[in-house]
């Protein structure tokens, strides 16, 4: 027979480590959509945001009119590379926040008839 405590499944479902969240981080459909989109727009920017406890690390691009997308990635180190291949600046967004104009964008974006 097997004693299983009260508090082990709580403490398996908050272990984060190699594996967690396995299939999640930012496969090359994600990769592929980031690199469409930042083609049929220009002034695109990367902003990198870190994992949380249920997210795992996530890009948001930003274009030159403020429109934005966001998706998985693997890593900061992913980001760094993909801004490198497309000749995209990367900014932490905790350390830098996000530009005004995604902001704008959204704004204008909610006043929108039919949105």
């Amino acid at each position: 027979m097997v004693e299983v405590g009260i508090f082990d499944s709580l403490r398996r479902r908050g272990r984060r480590g190699p594996g967690a969240g396995a299939g999640r981080s930012g496969g090359s459909a994600d990769t592929r959509y980031l690199e469409e989109w930042a083609a049929a727009r220009r002034g695109v920017e990367a902003y990198v945001e870190p994992p949380t406890t249920v997210t795992d690390t996530t890009v948001v691009l930003v274009a030159h009119d403020g429109e934005w997308t966001r998706r998985r990635i693997g890593s900061f180190d992913a980001a760094q590379r993909f801004g490198h291949k497309h000749t995209i600046p990367v900014y932490e967004a905790a350390r830098v926040g996000y530009p005004k104009r995604m902001r704008e964008y959204t704004e204008r974006q909610k006043r929108r008839p039919g949105s």
